[in-house]
């Protein structure tokens, strides 16, 4: 049967059909996302419960000449279908293929990339202020879910918004009561009670009659106009967004196209800042999703009929490491408290909580917040644990600095997903993270080599009386099983795992393990390489790296982190300090961003995989001529520099 999908090429498609087709197009975009996903894994249950919205915009919008700019970008899959993508949707997050965001490159439709939530009303702003200096009609829309609206930039830019009352702008917030994980805080709570109060507009309705139709005095309007602004704080919470200047629309059923369609056309009339307040449902349209939307808000691969994943991995990721063996030692030391900023499940810290709940703190999507919140605890005699993935850790850089490191606190700040993190793209790889944080003063920075590394050092850094972060790559080490009573790391202190004499090959973390495959490698070719695992980036082993360099002549540093700042450059540093002046081949992520693909995949068109250090550092020591690019094929990785 033909799918009126399928004659769906751009959003003005959409404004020939009746409100009978723009339901079954409804119908058609969940199956689409149901069948393309369960193939292709990605984001799911957000996409899901944002078909109606995404119908109801285009429908009444003109698109891309009015601004719709989608928060985070991971309830944007309806939004391509319908955009011209819809013949390409099945490559969604492979490498090559369209990614999972927002992309500018990809769609006149797509306004703004982001990848981390909340930025969508300030980037709006923007749209709406240049509009307005250019003296234009078009209508901007900022779609942004409630678990974004908790960020401390969502709620900046609605004050900054609401200030600007003569300027037309739209806030559709998207509200289905979780972000990833369900949300929590005062503002989560304020939106539940909306949620529950379904007589809102006709009591604004009846307060405003009452207000404007009958003849009071001045001072009886003026006392009635404080019972009115008393009546909606106490019944409608809100109300919150008309006092920081908005006109609120809602709650309205955010499944109901029609609804949204007249509130959007409301909402054009109205002018100024606008509110929509849409309540949706996450995995609406498939009985799993819908039932779990925590587990199903992004998926692997799955069988749509049944729901169940086509491949079960038994590999025990870094965090499941890093929640068990912090479980084991906040057993032992009641002054461990666990923080997550909304990501309590792919951090760990979701196992930690069913021991210790009341350790465990989710603060949001508020990385700002949640290291602040952690100088508290330490100031106040706790030992904070801040699970925060590498990506999102860069929010809080200012906090890390100015709240942290300069009272020397004993926050512990470990970075998930340090690295490159894969199908997620450019926005989630978390390659900055050395450099950030070997650059702080009295920051300690370290990275394991393998599973029972990890917990050493957790037991370190819960000991340590200052700053201190790990990081580890998303998903499984080399597979070395985990240690019953982990021991603490001597600060500083690297070890040797292989002995050679032609170039010493130093690894940081991931870059260990290529370093190690590389050198038997390079063994068969007659290159006999030293293997150091550095362990610690800050302070860096000088004394082991040193005997190593003078001795072989030659060095070759191995990250998965921006070479600018990085671990290498960290090594080059401490050479020239000392006065050493061998060679130094520093192999990690050149200067560009790095797009989707899976991690593998990434690593070995990068180079740093076990044949590529092995590539590199035998044209180093045989003295070919470098590139001035990595060895790799730039050509293979996407958005390659022109």
């Amino acid at each position: 049967m033909t799918k009126i999908l399928d004659s769906i090429n751009d959003p003005a498609d959409l404004k020939q059909l009746s409100s009978h087709d723009l339901k079954q197009v409804a119908a058609e975009i969940r199956e689409e996302i149901i069948q393309s996903i369960a193939r292709t894994g990605g984001h799911f249950a957000p996409n899901l419960g944002a078909v109606e919205i995404t119908l109801a915009l285009h429908s009444v919008l003109d698109s891309p000449t009015d601004i719709i700019i989608w928060d985070v970008g991971h309830q944007s899959y309806p939004h391509k279908l319908i955009t011209g993508r819809r013949e390409r949707f099945h490559t969604i997050k492979q490498l090559g293929g369209i990614s999972g965001y927002c992309k500018r490159s990809e769609s006149p439709h797509d306004h703004i990339e982001a990848g981390h939530g909340g930025t969508s009303i300030s980037a709006a702003i923007g749209f709406a202020r240049a509009r307005d200096l250019r003296g234009g009609t078009e209508t901007v829309v900022a779609v942004i879910g409630d678990g974004s609206l908790t960020t401390g930039l969502a709620q900046e830019a609605l004050n900054n918004a609401g200030h600007a009352q003569n300027s037309n702008l739209i806030v559709l917030l998207n509200d289905n009561e979780m972000s990833i994980a369900p949300n929590v805080g005062a503002l989560s709570e304020s939106l539940r009670r909306v949620r529950s109060e379904p007589h809102y507009l006709w009591a604004k309705k009846q307060a405003d009659t009452v207000l404007h139709h009958v003849p009071f005095g001045d001072r009886l309007l003026d006392a009635l106009s404080r019972v009115k602004d008393g009546v909606k704080q106490f019944c409608i919470p809100g109300m919150l967004f008309e006092e920081l200047g908005f006109t609120y629309l809602g709650p309205l059923d955010g499944h109901c196209i029609e609804t949204l369609q007249s509130a959007l056309r409301q909402a054009q009339r109205i002018g100024g800042p606008v509110i929509i307040h849409a309540l949706t449902k996450k995995g609406k349209g498939y009985a799993p999703a819908e039932n779990d939307p925590f587990k199903w808000h992004a998926t692997s691969p799955f069988d749509p009929a049944t729901g169940e994943a086509k491949s079960t991995s038994s590999v025990v990721t870094y965090s499941k490491v890093f929640a068990k063996t912090l479980i084991g030692l906040a057993r032992k030391n009641t002054d461990i408290v666990a923080i997550t900023a909304a990501m309590p499940d792919g951090t760990g810290i979701l196992e930690f909580q069913k021991v210790f709940p009341e350790r465990t703190f989710d603060v949001a999507m508020a990385e700002q917040h949640a290291v602040t919140f952690a100088a508290g605890l330490a100031a106040a005699g706790m030992r904070p644990v801040a699970a925060i993935y590498s990506t999102f850790m860069q929010r809080a850089y200012d906090q890390i600095v100015h709240d942290v490191c300069i009272m020397d606190f004993p926050v512990f700040f470990c970075l998930d997903r340090g690295g490159i993190a894969g199908d997620d793209g450019p926005t989630h790889q978390g390659v900055f993270d050395i450099a950030y944080m070997r650059s702080i003063p009295n920051m300690v920075a370290m990275a394991p080599k393998d599973e029972p590394e990890l917990q050493r050092m957790l037991a370190t850094g819960v000991q340590h009386n200052g700053p201190i972060c790990v990081r580890y790559p998303r998903g499984g080490g080399p597979g070395v099983p985990m240690i019953e009573d982990p021991e603490p790391l001597p600060i500083g202190v690297g070890e040797t795992l292989r002995d050679g004499n032609d170039v010493v090959l130093v690894g940081y973390g991931y870059g260990v393990t290529p370093a190690l495959a590389a050198a038997e490698l390079l063994a068969a070719e007659g290159i006999d390489a030293t293997v150091l695992n550095a362990r610690f980036v800050k302070p860096l082993d000088a004394e082991l790296i040193l005997e190593a360099a003078r001795r072989c002549g030659r060095v070759v540093t191995i990250e998965d982190g921006v070479l600018q700042g990085g671990f290498g450059s960290a090594v080059l540093e401490m050479l020239q300090d000392h006065g050493c002046r061998v060679p130094v081949l520093r192999l990690g992520i050149p200067d560009r961003f790095v797009e989707h693909g899976k991690r593998e995949k990434l690593l070995e068109l990068l180079g740093l995989d076990p044949a590529g250090v092995a590539r590199s550092t035998r044209q180093f020591v045989k003295g070919l001529p470098s590139d001035e690019e990595p060895s790799y094929e730039l050509a293979a990785l996407p958005n390659k520099k022109s």
